[in-house]
């Protein structure tokens, strides 16, 4: 049985009480898998609360950021770097199209994936296809295909391992690659169950914890 991440992606939802009744709800009913990783990205403001329940209640449940600088520590007002996150987080999620479409470069996120592997953070790099450079250094991969985040409309499970596969084969560093893109409990064994796709970024759906813990149960 292959290792599997599962990574919620928060985006800018949910407050410090919003995510502790998440958790609360989430803790009583969520089952470890051995082969499971599980990792929740929530906005920043929250991460050291989220690290901290995590902690206290013995989860194994990991804690990631949604972005992190490309610079290091000084007068970059609003941003956080990477030795900043890493005293929370051992992920770091970045390259997202809905950052991109803000006007993130390649170049941008290369810097990133330098900054996070630095402090020991494991990046997860976000791609739309196959031909999206993988930065040197990144070993996991999120392909997520715009036209699926967020619409109910999630690519075929056959059409997601041939990208799987095609990043593998033209980039030997990469160890995981995950499917992003509408997935839920309903489809989310058809992706994992494929040779090459190793896990999945999931948005809007682990925003419950009832579904966010079938879609684990389910992978």
């Amino acid at each position: 049985m292959k290792d599997l991440y599962v990574v919620a992606n928060w985006k800018e939802n949910k407050n410090e009480d919003e995510a502790q009744e998440f958790l609360a709800t989430f803790k009583n009913i969520y089952q470890v898998r051995e082969n499971v990783a599980v990792i929740i990205c929530p906005p920043y403001l929250i991460v050291p609360k989220v690290a901290e329940f995590l902690k206290n209640n013995n989860l194994s449940v990991k804690v990631g950021v949604q972005d992190i600088s490309k610079f290091e520590e000084g007068a970059h007002t609003g941003e956080v770097s990477a030795r900043e996150a890493s005293e929370f987080s051992r992920f770091a999620i970045i390259g997202h199209s809905e950052r991109r479409s803000q006007g993130e470069t390649n170049e941008d996120v290369q810097e990133k994936v330098e900054m996070a592997t630095k402090v020991g953070i494991e990046p997860i790099v976000c791609v739309v296809n196959g031909n999206v450079p993988i930065p040197l250094g990144a070993k996991t991969i999120a392909y997520e295909p715009i036209e699926a985040i967020g619409t109910g409309n999630p690519d075929t499970p056959e059409n997601a391992e041939k990208i799987a596969s095609l990043i593998k084969s033209k980039n030997s560093q990469v160890q995981h690659v995950l499917y992003g893109g509408s997935v839920t409990s309903k489809n989310v064994h058809k992706f994992t169950q494929m040779q090459n796709i190793d896990g999945v970024l999931v948005g809007g759906a682990s925003l419950d914890p009832m579904e966010f813990s079938a879609i684990i149960k389910q992978c």
